[in-house]
């Protein structure tokens, strides 16, 4: 208990001291964190409107198929990357591996069902009166398409905030393909296990502290979130 209290006070006095070291942990997690689902949603919005809207046979399949990524662990995508992107692979002369990049993909590989899932659920919550109402007063298929994404914005939004907080506490994949490597890929979470492993409790619960505050802001602004699109729904 007492190795506990220490840790965490003078944890405290870390981030109050606003550490070097532990600053650019940070800036490395959110620079990749950002990025990530900055791109997955890119790709994750899109494509969760066109299957919610969509009719097509296997369908049912799809929706299936993403619920079942939704579990997907981070250390067989870490795998599945790395095979790609090492030495021997496809895109091994594009020296990926161990970087930032790499990072990323990997990153986006696991959020993207998050967010075509969440997007796929929060526009089927739209009422279909929306479209018809559109289309009857004369709105193209585009046009028709920002009215229901306006209508579902909360939902979506929701969703990207849960992909966020999914890939900035996320460990497997950081190890595998960045390597740990100080200042250029070491993320808090992969910081966080290297300092236990070395017994330096001190920086480990000053990012695990950094990493809670980012958590419950995210979980904050998304449960908001969710209570505006239940509002807007009722």
């Amino acid at each position: 208990m007492d190795l506990l209290f220490d840790s965490v006070q003078s944890a405290v006095l870390l981030l109050m001291s606003f550490d070097a070291e532990l600053f650019e942990i940070v800036l490395v997690s959110l620079n990749v964190s950002f990025s990530a689902t900055l791109l997955a949603s890119i790709l994750g919005i899109p494509g969760g409107f066109v299957i919610a809207y969509a009719t097509f046979p296997g369908k049912r399949l799809v929706l299936t198929c993403l619920n079942t990524l939704l579990a997907l662990p981070t250390v067989v995508i870490g795998l599945l990357v790395y095979s790609f992107i090492s030495r021997r692979g496809i895109l091994g002369p594009l020296e990926l591996l161990y970087t930032q990049k790499a990072i990323i993909i990997g990153q986006i590989i696991l959020i993207v069902p998050v967010i075509m899932t969440l997007t796929i659920a929060a526009i089927s919550r739209i009422d279909k009166r929306y479209r018809m109402t559109a289309l009857t007063l004369g709105a193209n298929r585009s046009q028709m398409a920002l009215v229901i994404l306006k209508e579902a914005r909360y939902g979506i939004f929701a969703a990207v905030i849960a992909a966020f907080g999914r890939v900035i506490a996320e460990v497997g994949i950081s190890m595998m393909l960045g390597g740990n490597a100080k200042g250029f890929t070491r993320t808090m979470t992969t910081a966080m296990a290297l300092e236990y492993d070395k017994g330096e409790f001190v920086l480990s619960v000053a990012l695990g502290i950094t990493l809670m505050a980012f958590a419950f802001a995210i979980n904050m602004l998304f449960h908001l979130l969710q209570g505006r699109t239940g509002h807007d729904v009722v």
